[in-house]
Formats: C-alpha cells, sequence, structure tokens
C-alpha cells in the first residue's frame, strides 16, 4: 500500500529537534473553540553512536595494534566497518519510522531549520594575554557536536520531507532563534543554558520541559508564518 493512501489524521504538530527526540503534538481548532487541552509523546532518546562508542573504539584500538598489511589488521578493519555500518542502519531505521509516523498522523509538520554544519563547528581559539591560549569551551563543545552528529538531523529532514511531499503533507522550516529561550507561554525570554532542562518563567508561571516549550514555539512560529489560527487542542 502506498504512503498517500493510509493518511486520515488532520492536524499540526511542532517537531524540537533536541537529538530528535521529543515530538508534541496539537490539532488546530476554529477560532471559536474556547476548550484547550495539552499533552506530549516523548519518544525514548535514540543516541545510536553514543550507545556503540566503547565497542567502536574498542574495535578501532584492535585495528591500530595489528600490523599494517596484515591479514589479522584487515580483519580487523571490516570489524570495525560492520559495527559502524550497523549503527547508521540503527539510525536511518529510527528516522524512516519516526518520519512516517509523522507524515501518518499530521497535515502540517514544523520544524527548525537548522544549519547543522555551523552547529556543529569546532570553536575558534582564543587567544590569552601571556601569548597562550585560554579556555574556549572545546571540550564541552565536543560532546555537543557528537549528539549533533549522532542525531542525523539533516538526513531525518530529508527523509521527512520527501515522505512528506509524496503523502501530500506539508513542512514548514521555522527560523530556530530563541524556540527554547522564549516563553511559549507569555512570550518573555528566559536566558537558560544548555544544561537547564526545565523551562520556568518568572512571568506568567509556566513551567514545563524544555523541549516541549521549544516544540511549542516551534508551532506557533510555524503558524504565523502561514496565518492559521493559534487554536490548539491536542491529537493523542
Amino acid at each position: 500500500m502506498g504512503i498517500g493512501a493510509i493518511f486520515q489524521a488532520r492536524g499540526a504538530i511542532g517537531v524540537e529537534s533536541a537529538t530528535v527526540r521529543k515530538t508534541y503534538k496539537y490539532k488546530l481548532l476554529p477560532t471559536d473553540e474556547q476548550e484547550q487541552t495539552q499533552a506530549s509523546s516523548a519518544p525514548a532518546r535514540q543516541s545510536h553512536y553514543r550507545r556503540a562508542e566503547r565497542e567502536l573504539k574498542k574495535a578501532q584500538r584492535r585495528v591500530a595494534r595489528r600490523k599494517k598489511g596484515s591479514k589479522r589488521r584487515k580483519k580487523a578493519a571490516q570489524l570495525l566497518a560492520k559495527k559502524h555500518q550497523h549503527v547508521r542502519r540503527q539510525r536511518n531505521d529510527f528516522h524512516h519510522k519516526t518520519a512516517l509516523a509523522l507524515v501518518r498522523g499530521y497535515d502540517v509538520i514544523y520544524l527548525e531549520d537548522l544549519q547543522v554544519a555551523n552547529l556543529s563547528r569546532k570553536p575558534a581559539p582564543k587567544p590569552g594575554e601571556n601569548g597562550g591560549y585560554e579556555h574556549n569551551g572545546a571540550s564541552k563543545k565536543s560532546g555537543l557536536n557528537k549528539s549533533i552528529r549522532d542525531a542525523g538531523w539533516a538526513q531525518f529532514r530529508t527523509i521527512l520531507e520527501g515522505k512528506a511531499a509524496y503523502a501530500g503533507r506539508r513542512v514548514v522550516a521555522v527560523p530556530p532563534a530563541y524556540t527554547s529561550q522564549d516563553c511559549s507561554g507569555c512570550g518573555e525570554r528566559v536566558e537558560k543554558s544548555l544544561s537547564v532542562r526545565t523551562h520556568v518563567c518568572t512571568s506568567c508561571g509556566l513551567i514545563l520541559d524544555r523541549d516541549e516549550n521549544a516544540a511549542r514555539n516551534i508551532q506557533w512560529a510555524g503558524q504565523a508564518l502561514r496565518g492559521a489560527a493559534p487554536v490548539v487542542a491536542v491529537l493523542n
């Protein structure tokens, strides 16, 4: 059965890009509808490379210990390549299943228009006063870069857009600026570092998961771009 033949649900969804691990589902209602309910769906985080990292490093060390040109080195290299292939297949499978679920359930999908290459760029050296270099956060950025690459956001977006086009759905890219900082309840900007995982607004009192707050902002921004009504209810 073709993808286009099995889509029936109507609605919209905002997808937060935090390693493609959370989606928050909302259905558009008529503007005169008063009732609003909210809920979220948070699939388990899929960090395929991170889970396999120890085994990959072990396999890499095994290759390095073998004599160049030897059969044992060739065999070790083949094993390493096989492990990397397994990680790629796991990630690809997750992306396809997640994208299929989204286009099956929603007419419009909003997501962040992220420039992954810029996000994973190494921080510039920070010259010190004594002629050396000061700490520039490169070690912390290295861990974040691994998570960004592990999520495979660019690949996921390509897969999602392909399935959506085939099914007659729309994917709307939203500018990502301040989606995690602005309050989705009142619009107040609440500065927070990446380590702070809960959004707490002192202006309106809204407290919720950081990623859910961002997902709501993504949907509000997407609806504004399309001129859609902002009143929503949850699609279970």
